[in-house]
Order: C-alpha cells, then sequence, then structure tokens
C-alpha cells in the first residue's frame, strides 16, 4: 500500500476542510486534524469550512465553496485536500477534478499515519487489513478503468471487469493477512492465559493520544518508548515490570492512543492490541490536566473502553502535566475520588500514583513477618514458590521471615505472625 502523505524534506502544503453539519465542535475537530496533519508530516496552509444540513452526495461541500478551494489550492501552491469526514469515492474523484489535487479523509489520514509508525509485524499488518478495507469500497469512484477483456482458453467472451478483478485480489489479500493476525492474536492470547496462571498483575496505560503515557512508562520503568509530542507516537504494546510498595509486582502496558471520532474500522483493526486493557487487573486512565479538552478527552476514552468491554475493571485516573496547570485544584476532574494529580516528565506525584495503583488492584497477597518454626520448613518453602521472601533469619526461636504470602496460603501462616508485623 502506498502512503497517502509522505513525509519529503520540506512540508507538504496541505488545505484542510469540513462540511459542518452541527453534529460536533467543528472548531476542536478542525485543530486536531491540523496536529493530525502536522505528525503525517504536512503543514496546514488554509481552512474552508461550510455550514450545511447534511452532505453533498457528489462533493461532499457545496460548488460554491468547492470553487473557493480550488481558487485556494492555485494561489497557495496546495498539494492535498484533507476533508474532516469519511468521503466516498466518487466524492474524491470530483473533489481532484475540480481543484486538480490529490483528496483524502480523516481517515485515510490516520492510516498513514499508522503506516508510518508501525514497527512490529502485527502493528504493520493491522495498518494493512485496515487500510485495504477501507480502500475497497472506494475503488468504483477513483476512475479505475473497469473492462479487461481476456484472451485465450477459458478467458473468452465478456472477460472480468477489471474492477471486480481488483475487488477480489484486495479481499483474497484481506484474507490472507487476517490469517496472519490470527496467529499472532493466538500467541497474544496464550501470553494472556499464561499471566492469568502465574497470577501475573497487569495494569494498562490507556488515555487520548499524545497525554503522556509513554513518557510515563519511561519514568517509572526506564523503558525507553518512543515518546514524541506528536499524535499516535506508540502504536504497539510495550510491556514493563515494576514494584508496588506492598512488594508486588505489577506489569505496566503501554497502548495505543485515543482519539475523538476514532473510525470503527480502526478500533477494530487494533483491537488485539487495544484489549491489553480489557485483560488488565486495573487500568491506569492518564489524562492531560493542561489541556482545554481534557473533560471532553476523559469522555472519548471512557466510552472506547466501554466498547472493549472494559466496565468492571478498577480504574486509577492520573491527572498529568499538572506542573503546567496552577490552578490544578479547580478542576472539576481532579475533585473525583481516585484521582492522582503527577507530572511524569518531572517525576513528580508517582509515589502516590503506585499507592493508588496498589490500592485498587485485587488483593491476592498479604505482607507480613513471620516466625515459623524449625520444623515447618515445608511452609517456608510454600512461601517461596506462591509468594515472596524479602528476608529471612535464623534465631534461636526459628526462621524470622519478612515475606509477601499469597492470600490462598495465609490462614496457614497467620498464627505465626510476629508483634512487628503490618
Amino acid at each position: 500500500m502506498a502512503e497517502y502523505l509522505e513525509n519529503t524534506a520540506a512540508p507538504e502544503k496541505v488545505l484542510i476542510a469540513a462540511a459542518d453539519l452541527g453534529t460536533y465542535d467543528m472548531q476542536t475537530s478542525l485543530d486536531e486534524l491540523e496536529e493530525l496533519v502536522r505528525t503525517a508530516g504536512g503543514e496546514v496552509a488554509a481552512r474552508v469550512v461550510q455550514k450545511r444540513p447534511a452532505y453533498d452526495s457528489a462533493t461532499c461541500i457545496g460548488a460554491g465553496r468547492l470553487e473557493e478551494m480550488a481558487q485556494l489550492c492555485a494561489q497557495l501552491d496546495i498539494d492535498r485536500i484533507v476533508f474532516d469526514c469519511e468521503l466516498t469515492g466518487t466524492q474524491m474523484r470530483n473533489i481532484e477534478k475540480a481543484c486538480g489535487v490529490y483528496a483524502i479523509d480523516r481517515t485515510m489520514l490516520i492510516l498513514d499515519i499508522f503506516a508510518q509508525r508501525a514497527t512490529t509485524h502485527e502493528g504493520r499488518l493491522q495498518v494493512e487489513i485496515a487500510q485495504s478495507r477501507y480502500m475497497l469500497p472506494r475503488l468504483t469512484g477513483k476512475g479505475i478503468e473497469l473492462s479487461r477483456t481476456g484472451g485465450g482458453i477459458g478467458t473468452r467472451g465478456p472477460g472480468e471487469k477489471k474492477l471486480e478483478t481488483d475487488k477480489r485480489h484486495i479481499r483474497e489479500h484481506i484474507e490472507k493477512l487476517s490469517d496472519e493476525l490470527k496467529e499472532i492474536e493466538k500467541r497474544r492470547d496464550m501470553l494472556h492465559k499464561r499471566r492469568k496462571k502465574d497470577n501475573v498483575l497487569v495494569a494498562a496505560i490507556v488515555g487520548y493520544t499524545n497525554v503522556g503515557k509513554s513518557t510515563l512508562l519511561n519514568t517509572l520503568t526506564q523503558a525507553g518508548v518512543l515518546a514524541e509530542n506528536k499524535l499516535f507516537a506508540t502504536l504497539e504494546t510495550t510491556s514493563r515490570a515494576i514494584e508496588l510498595p506492598d512488594g508486588r509486582s505489577v506489569t505496566l502496558v503501554d497502548t495505543v492512543g485515543l482519539i475523538r471520532r476514532l473510525p470503527h474500522k480502526l478500533v477494530e483493526a487494533f483491537k488485539s492490541t487495544l484489549e491489553e486493557a480489557a485483560n488488565a487487573d486495573v487500568i491506569i486512565h492518564v489524562c492531560d490536566a493542561s489541556s482545554q479538552d481534557c473533560a471532553q478527552q476523559v469522555k472519548v476514552t471512557n466510552e472506547l473502553l466501554g466498547e472493549l468491554g472494559c466496565s468492571g475493571i478498577p480504574v486509577v485516573t492520573v491527572l498529568n502535566k499538572c506542573d503546567k496547570v496552577p490552578n490544578i485544584d479547580m478542576l472539576d476532574i481532579s475533585q473525583q475520588q481516585g484521582t492522582v494529580k503527577i507530572s511524569a516528565k518531572r517525576g513528580e506525584g508517582l509515589d502516590e500514583l503506585l499507592l493508588a495503583v496498589q490500592n485498587a488492584l485485587p488483593q491476592s497477597c498479604i505482607r507480613c513477618k513471620l516466625l515459623l518454626p524449625f520444623d515447618k520448613g515445608a511452609l517456608l518453602n510454600t512461601i517461596r514458590i506462591d509468594g515472596r521472601v524479602f528476608s529471612e533469619e535464623y534465631t534461636a526461636q526459628g526462621v524470622l521471615v519478612d515475606a509477601q504470602v499469597d492470600v490462598k496460603v495465609y490462614h496457614l501462616v497467620e498464627k505465626y505472625k510476629t508483634d512487628s508485623s503490618s
């Protein structure tokens, strides 16, 4: 698949356009679209918006405004037009014909960014499947030659139309890629089952794109994950273990950033990556406290988590970039119970975050100090296998042990607790 926007030395000049039907905040959406263009390697030179009761079936936008766009393209030497809504193949063809400039839509732009940033085999497969599925219904309107007469045995007659041949090839390609992806998903599922079997606790870091999720993971674990001030800097999951204050180990999983009006096709394409949240024991929901759109970002994230079946999983809400907000306590979200205020970049508030994660996790073990008689060596061995021993000291009375004990065996050791136990 060819990329829709190419990262060249000189940024491509882009005109962004939209038909405002009044169904969402157009200004905020266009600001985000401009950021997407910048992330893809382009530079927005102009905006065109038209209030309409409905999309024009032929060109999405009205004839007068389309003529204005054509003039802007000529005057500003525009390279690409990006629409804030999904376009049909026919609409793309008509817009390109009128303006003389290649036209794409919001979804194609996001797919282009995904294509640029996917680094693992799974990520590239997910992107290619999503691109192919999106392109399939748009072949008709893109001016593809419709006839191809066969020659030779079995190909005489009218032949198979080129359009149908192209569609068949794309469907076969999607099926092949999907089979590959299923094999990867099987391995991922086996990993999830192994984690459950081994009682590995998982905390998924989720949130809107560019809120500082990767920076938080890097600060906590020195993971070395790419953390840029760009949308969708992370597309693949990264896992790192960290120790909580009570001694338990939890695996932090960084996930792809979310975005408002993220097309359902993309949610489906990256479901295996996003499902890390659905398989987590606790969700760390990171928000950008410095963003004027913080509340809306939280709403978008919560809606998508609901779609992924994450209801019932404990959530720790994290207000990041608090160092940029002088009156952070004035925000409504900061007053919600369980909300933690941090600055991942400066490393502020991380102790409170780890404590909140610890409290949100189901209690699978208890830390205590025990004085075990010498004849209870089998019990000490059980603690070593199912729990964790921080220290042990042989005394005249028995073995003094500071240990993290699995709740399933705690009743066996409770009577050996010393007075200094927590």
